[in-house]
């Protein structure tokens, strides 16, 4: 699992670096880190157009594997631009011991870019409903996280 998280995060690192970076300081295009939720996962994030971005988000643990992509709608919560309110769907795939189920996804959280450092960091909830084997299926609330992020 170790050479995965290293794997993803190397790829994620270098298509963020072949894309073009943002002037505005208090803005940002890409941006890669950890997201904290009872535990850590990888986390991308990268804006497609002025209002929307794609997120992935990859979390590992000793007994199995969830990876998360979510298309995201960001609004200003300020002037400056660097204070965000965003909302989004996707879906995930989940390979526990014993156990794999899809789901669908949803997110509602803040995104802030620190002005002139190179740090974003975002607070989220993502509701998902899951179907898979055993008794993993159903809606599940707590899923969202903290993400740091050092932004590209």
């Amino acid at each position: 699992m170790k050479h995965l998280l290293a794997l993803v995060l190397i790829t994620a690192a270098y298509t963020a670096s072949a894309q073009n970076k943002t002037a505005s300081s208090e803005t940002y295009k890409t941006a890669i880190g950890i997201k904290l939720w009872n535990g850590a996962g990888a986390n991308l994030k990268t804006f497609i157009a002025d209002k929307s971005a794609i997120e992935v988000v990859g979390f590992f643990y000793n007994r199995g594997t969830r990876i998360t992509g979510l298309y995201e709608w960001h609004g200003d919560l300020n002037t400056e631009g660097n204070l965000k309110w965003y909302v989004g769907g996707g879906g995930h795939a989940t390979i526990y011991k014993g156990y794999t189920g899809l789901g669908l996804d949803g997110v509602l959280g803040i995104d802030f870019k620190l002005p002139n450092a190179p740090l974003n960091f975002a607070l989220d909830w993502q509701p998902a409903f899951e179907l898979g084997s055993g008794s993993f299926n159903g809606f599940y609330g707590n899923w969202g996280g903290f993400a740091i992020r050092y932004t590209l």
